[in-house]
């Protein structure tokens, strides 16, 4: 099964949504906010659909809307493959 990684996530972010020059993206971001790293609900909703897209998943909409940190999305996103896998 393949996971959903940080650096995948930090290059989606990138992709979708840019990155503040003052944040460091490749760092270890796992616990720091959204917020703090300059990304708001839109950032994180184009991030979600290139995700879906890209990896073929469908994510929970509200478990997507309540993660605030890089480390909780990516437990959502795993989340999803993991179901997908065992189906």
């Amino acid at each position: 099964m393949t996971r959903f990684e940080l650096t995948d996530l930090t290059a989606l972010l990138r992709e979708s949504a840019g990155a503040d020059e003052g944040v460091d993206l490749d760092g270890d971001i796992t616990d720091v906010p959204f917020d703090d790293l300059g990304y708001d609900s839109l950032a994180l909703l184009q991030t979600t659909g290139l995700i879906e897209r890209q990896w073929e998943v469908v994510l929970d909409e509200e478990a997507v809307s309540e993660a605030r940190t890089p480390g909780q999305y990516l437990e959502v996103v795993n989340q999803a493959l993991t179901a997908r896998a065992a189906a």
